[in-house]
């Protein structure tokens, strides 16, 4: 490398878009076991902006691991500069994308160049372009891991009892709330790749998207209540989560799930009477399962939408948009 600083978002301070500051700072070396990366784009998620709001610590955390000032970002695509001696698998000129460090704040994505663990990344599947690449990390990993496979065993903050996804196939039905989200529409196509009947809830402005990536039936949440048209279902994916998702306990079958997203509080009283499962995980970073996902972005069995782009020196503005809502697909920062 020619040079020693690199331009980055930075927060000095919590607050609204208008703290994040595009600045000079120095290029982070690699240590061990990790790669340097050249970020060609970096994907906007929640975690985002709630390290700019002011949340430090991550649940399940016993102590903030946050010192000002901060680059926030954990979803990267680019290309391998330099690797740490004890780094196989990975070669500078490689292009790679992964989700850093999660769970933590401590991704460094919105930058020129991240120094990346090794194990948290895969090889970029060669017909995605770095911004869609970019766009699949945490979303992908989310679906994948509340859907697919956990694939760790570590204990959810949120609950006592692992998570376990629910076995689809040509039976199984499902339905995917906020199904036009970075998870949802994700999450979506992951059902039916496994053969499932997928009903998806969005607003009415989705439904040809949706159903374009495969949704068997709409359902526009602003003209009809979901929770009082579909039943007998085995699975409901909640995007939405939180207060309201207990509303989808009486639309699944004896023996069906609930996997909200964001957790709400549920009675478990309820869930008993009704011989249903609850259940929520935390996405945690994996480069082995990122892979498979890539592969299936490859053949393109699965694809990502981006809804908006801006340059890495707009960053309040993509954090603006995010905060507008009924995103279709991913925001995403380009970086070059």
């Amino acid at each position: 490398m020619s040079t020693h600083t690199m331009k980055a978002v930075r927060l000095h301070e919590h607050g609204g878009p208008e703290v994040l500051r595009y600045e000079e700072v120095p290029v982070p070396e690699p240590g061990p076991g990790e790669v340097l990366v050249r970020v060609h784009a970096a994907g906007v998620n929640p975690p985002d902006w709630y390290l700019r709001g002011g949340l430090t610590r991550m649940p399940g955390e016993k102590e903030s691991t946050v010192r000002l000032p901060v680059i926030p970002g954990t979803d990267v695509s680019g290309v391998v500069e330099a690797v740490a001696p004890d780094v196989d698998g990975f070669a500078p000129g490689d292009e790679v994308f992964g989700l850093l460090r999660f769970p933590s704040f401590d991704g460094s994505a919105y930058a020129e160049y991240v120094a990346a663990p090794a194990s948290d990344l895969a090889h970029k599947p060669a017909g995605v372009d770095h911004v869609h690449a970019a766009a699949v990390p945490m979303a992908g990993l989310t679906a994948w891991q509340f859907l697919i496979e956990v694939g760790h065993d570590h204990p959810s903050p949120f609950q006592r009892g692992r998570h376990r996804p629910t076995t689809l196939g040509a039976d199984s039905t499902v339905l995917v709330n906020g199904a036009a989200g970075g998870v949802g529409h994700l999450a979506l196509q992951l059902a039916k790749w496994k053969g499932a009947h997928v009903t998806a809830v969005a607003s009415g402005a989705h439904e040809t998207f949706l159903r374009e990536l495969g949704a068997d039936r709409f359902i526009d949440y602003t003209k009809q209540r979901p929770e009082e048209l579909v039943h007998d279902l085995d699975l409901v994916l909640d995007t939405v989560g939180g207060p309201d998702s207990s509303r989808f306990l009486r639309t699944l079958t004896r023996g069906g799930s609930l996997f909200p997203v964001f957790p709400g509080d549920f009675d478990e009283e309820e869930t008993a009477k009704l011989g249903v499962t609850v259940s929520t995980a935390q996405v945690r970073s994996d480069g082995a399962q990122l892979a498979e996902l890539g592969r299936l972005l490859d053949k393109g069995t699965v694809r990502v939408a981006i809804d908006s782009t801006f340059p890495l020196s707009d960053a309040r503005a993509a954090h603006e948009r995010a905060a507008r809502g009924h995103i279709q697909g991913k925001v995403v920062l380009r970086a070059t």
